[in-house]
This record gives structure tokens, C-alpha cells and sequence, in this order.
């Protein structure tokens, strides 16, 4: 074999294998998918013992969003009295402080029909990064627990009932929610769709071994009292939601995930927005991980620190040099057409099929392999997520064509991080 050859079944091998540990690890865990109610927590006694929770909207230019993001908020399924929502405008350039300023007065104002107001707050202060709008949030909340809801997202009425339970254990710091694309439209949304699919049933195995590296700013419900520890949101690379993952991670406490509460995001529509939020979530993952570079391979943090971290960073590498190696071949490969095209002419080739000539080459089994894993995995986070694990063209569009701009924003992180270049966030 070629030095080629052996690097890209090495590549197949390390996607199988790293597949293979996530489905065995799901099914060992004997791990129900069927989504969980919430009814119990309904009865009058069992509503009084719920926890206060404080929820931060960081906004800047989200004027298009921000009445759904809160409406989504007043539908949760929470006893009012014990839930307080702030609205922090990062410096907005458009109407975003306007209309929240419209939005408090008209759920703070006692009528009939509301004689209870909210108890939401509109701020607005200069622009300071996402960050900075988490920690005023934390700074000025005095409840149990505290969250985060990007003002581009919504939330199901039932998702923060089902998160809170998972507290129980002293622990957990932080609970992540089940991400998934909102009224996908566009054929980009619709591969994204499949990716957060992947993405629920991914983070789904992650929480059971305790190796979740990012909660993410839809709706991330963390205990209040693990800041006065750890501190607050930092910078980052602009992506503070992985950093403090990491950081709460390399104090050994313990991130789980929730499956059952849903969070709806509007995911990028087009190839350039999708690029940069890509771009920038590959480059802070890079950058986190090399500033928590002490929890690799290091068993004090477990699986996080042995599998889940190295594999995500090799196959980062492993990605690249698959695509590129595919690229160079199609290249070779059409060059040698047109060569034979202007030796001998154009001629229409004539089509036969024969079972002596299938390709049973191992890189091409393991890639058939490879691919039909993937799409077990992705129907099993559908199940998770949607409760039905019907196949749709969506998945064709994602095993199609997301191997192929995915590498795109892979390198530019990477090109980045050689070359000591910052991410801008949008």
C-alpha cells in the first residue's frame, strides 16, 4: 500500500471506531429514547418546591427574532413567580432595544386579563461581546439557577421542567438542552438539520460519560453557585459557551444533557453565514483546546480526557487529508479524461455491469461501513429528538454533500490557528 493509502484507512478506521464506541455506549446504557412528561411536576405540591431560575437574552441586532425568543420564554411550562427573564442589548445597531423595551412594558403592566406581571427586565449596554452580557446577567441574579437563550432561538414549553430534575445530583453544574434546526427551508438548513440530529444523539452519549466540552448559548441552564468558583464567562476565542464547559470539566464536575427538552435555533441559510459560524466554532474549539491542554489524556478527567477530546482534534486532521485526497484523485482522474479526449477524441462510453469488477478493496468496504453508520446514528438522534425515525431526503443531501463543505471552515480554523490569525464572530 501506499503512504496515501495507509493514512486514509487509518482515517476510516478512527471515524468507524469512534462510531462504533458511541453506539455501544448508548445501547449498553439500556438508554431510553421515548421522550419523558413532565405531569408529575404539575401537582401543587411538587410546582411550590420547584428552584428560581433566571434567564439572560443576549441580544445585538436581533430585532427580526427577539419576540419569538420571548414569547418561547412566557410559554414555559414554570411557575412564574419563580422565573425571571433580563434582557441585555449588546450595543445593537438596529430597533433590538426598541422592541424590548415594548415587550417589558407590555408584560410588566397589570390588567385583567394579567393581574401578575413578569418579571422581565430590558438593559441595554455598550457593546462588550456575548460574554459580558452572560456575566451581567449572573451578576445581577439571585436565583437557584441561571441560563442563557440566544435571542435567534426558542424553546419548548416543557424543555426547563425536564432540565431541572437532572440537578438533583450535586454534581452537575450544567445541563444542555437538545438542539434542533427550526422550520428548516433552505437546502442548507435542511443539512444542518441531519447535523443536529447527529449532534442529539452525539451529546446524548457524551452526558453518560460525563464528557460534554461545550454547553451551548440556547438555553444552557447552569447552577448560579459554581461561578462564585470557577468565575465568570470570558472571551474565548468568541466562544465562551465551550470555555466554560472546559473550565467547569477541568474542576471535575459534571455537565449532562437533557434529550427530551427541545431547543429550536434558526440555523444559517446560506453558504457564507454558515462558513463563519463554523469557522469561528472549529477555531475556539481549537483554541480552547489548547488552552485546557492539561486535560488531555490525563485519567483524572476520565473519558473526556483519554477518548472524546484526542479523537475530536485528530479527526479534525484526518478529515481534511480524506477530502483532500479524494479531491486529488478526481483531479488526476479528470485530467487523464481530457488528455485521452484530446488524443483520441470524444466517444460515448459504453456502460456494462459485471459483479468480477465491484471494488472489495478494504478502504472501500470500511467506507460503505462508515457511511451506513452514520446514517444509524443519524436516525437514532431523530428518534431522540423528533420521536420518529423516518428517513427523508435530507439525509441524502447531508451523506451527499456535507463531507465536501464541511472542510471548508475545518481549514480556515485550522489555517487560522497556524498563523496566530483572530475569528471575528460574524
Amino acid at each position: 500500500m501506499t503512504f496515501s493509502g495507509i493514512l486514509l484507512d487509518i482515517s476510516i478506521f478512527i471515524g468507524l471506531y469512534f462510531q462504533v464506541f458511541l453506539l455501544v455506549t448508548f445501547f449498553g446504557a439500556d438508554t431510553p429514547i421515548k421522550k419523558a412528561t413532565p405531569g408529575a411536576a404539575k401537582k401543587a405540591d411538587e410546582w411550590k418546591k420547584l428552584p428560581t431560575v433566571s434567564i439572560t437574552v443576549p441580544c445585538f441586532n436581533e430585532a427580526r427574532t427577539l419576540e419569538k425568543t420571548i414569547q418561547s420564554l412566557l410559554g414555559l411550562n414554570y411557575p412564574k413567580e419563580k422565573l425571571s427573564i433580563l434582557i441585555v442589548d449588546d450595543g445593537s445597531k438596529d430597533d433590538t432595544y426598541a422592541i424590548a423595551q415594548q415587550i417589558v412594558a407590555r408584560l410588566t403592566a397589570i390588567t385583567p386579563e394579567q393581574p401578575v406581571p413578569y418579571n422581565i427586565r430590558a438593559v441595554h449596554q455598550k457593546n462588550g461581546g456575548k460574554y459580558t452580557a452572560l456575566n451581567l446577567g449572573i451578576s445581577e441574579s439571585t436565583s437557584d439557577f441561571v441560563g442563557c437563550l440566544d435571542a435567534d432561538s426558542m424553546v419548548d414549553p416543557d424543555a426547563l421542567i425536564r432540565m431541572v430534575p437532572h440537578f438533583i445530583d450535586p454534581k452537575v453544574m450544567a445541563v444542555t438542552p437538545a438542539m434542533l434546526v427550526y422550520q428548516p427551508k433552505k437546502l442548507l438548513q435542511y443539512i444542518q438539520r441531519v447535523e443536529y440530529n447527529i449532534g442529539v444523539f452525539t451529546k446524548r452519549v457524551m452526558s453518560l460519560i460525563n464528557a460534554i466540552h461545550v454547553t451551548p448559548g440556547p438555553f444552557s441552564i447552569f447552577r448560579r453557585s459554581v461561578f462564585a468558583e470557577i468565575g465568570l464567562f470570558k472571551h474565548a476565542h468568541n466562544t465562551e459557551d465551550m470555555e466554560i464547559a472546559f473550565r467547569i470539566q477541568s474542576f471535575c464536575y459534571k455537565i449532562t444533557n437533557c434529550h427530551d427538552a427541545i431547543v429550536y435555533t434558526i440555523a444559517p441559510k446560506t453558504l457564507k453565514t454558515l462558513y463563519k459560524q463554523r469557522t469561528r466554532w472549529s477555531y475556539g474549539f481549537i483554541k480552547n483546546a489548547i488552552d485546557y491542554r492539561h486535560i488531555f489524556f490525563n485519567k483524572k478527567y476520565g473519558d473526556m480526557a483519554m477518548l472524546t477530546l484526542p479523537f475530536a482534534v485528530i479527526g479534525i486532521f484526518f478529515a481534511l487529508y480524506v477530502v483532500g485526497d479524494v479531491l486529488y484523485h478526481l483531479g488526476v482522474s479528470i485530467s487523464n479524461q481530457i488528455v485521452k479526449i484530446s488524443t483520441v477524441g470524444l466517444h460515448m462510453p459504453h456502460f456494462s455491469f459485471s459483479w468480477f469488477f465491484i471494488n472489495t478493496e478494504m478502504t472501500t468496504i470500511l467506507g460503505f461501513i462508515l457511511v451506513g453508520i452514520t446514517l444509524v446514528v443519524i436516525l437514532i438522534g431523530r428518534k431522540i429528538a423528533e420521536g420518529s425515525a423516518r428517513p427523508s431526503f435530507d439525509i441524502v443531501y447531508f451523506l451527499a454533500l456535507y463531507g465536501f463543505i464541511a472542510p471548508l471552515w475545518l481549514g480556515k480554523a485550522v489555517f487560522n490557528t497556524l498563523l496566530s490569525r483572530t475569528t471575528p464572530w460574524r
